[in-house]
């Protein structure tokens, strides 16, 4: 595999080409890839991702595309455990650094920390709980 050029903006463009990128990580890796391969089958991949760019979309370039309920589509998968999150966010991390210059790059693992810290207060957060069982 060649080295890949940093994008030098972050827009519609380039954001869709990280997003594929980083998903194929995502599909291929051993932890999480299961997880999605169990809730997203292969036909369905195409509309996800289309999905996943207005997400994206909205909330780094303010498009107002994305209309869903990212905390709700996640709660309901059920199997989603702490590690899997932070794996994702190493796998996030590594690609927009590769992908991006550094203070894109920086700004967009920022922004998937807020989001992630987001839904795993909503998924794992149990008041009451003995302290590390069900926190991430």
């Amino acid at each position: 595999m060649s080295p890949v050029t940093p994008e030098p903006t972050l827009d519609e463009a380039s954001l869709a080409r990280f997003l594929d990128a980083f998903y194929a990580r995502v599909r291929g890796d051993p932890l999480i890839g299961p997880v999605f391969a169990g809730a997203i089958p292969d036909p369905d991949w195409p509309l996800h991702m289309a999905t996943i760019r207005d997400f994206w979309s909205s909330l780094l370039l303010r498009t107002g595309r994305y209309k869903g309920n990212p905390f709700g589509k996640h709660q309901a998968l059920g199997a989603i455990r702490p590690e899997h999150f932070a794996r994702w966010l190493a796998l996030f991390e590594a690609t927009a650094a590769e992908r991006f210059a550094p203070e894109i790059a920086a700004a967009l693992a920022e922004r998937a920390h807020r989001i992630g810290d987001s839904l795993k207060a909503g998924l794992f957060f149990r008041p009451g709980a003995a302290p590390g069982r069900d926190e991430a």
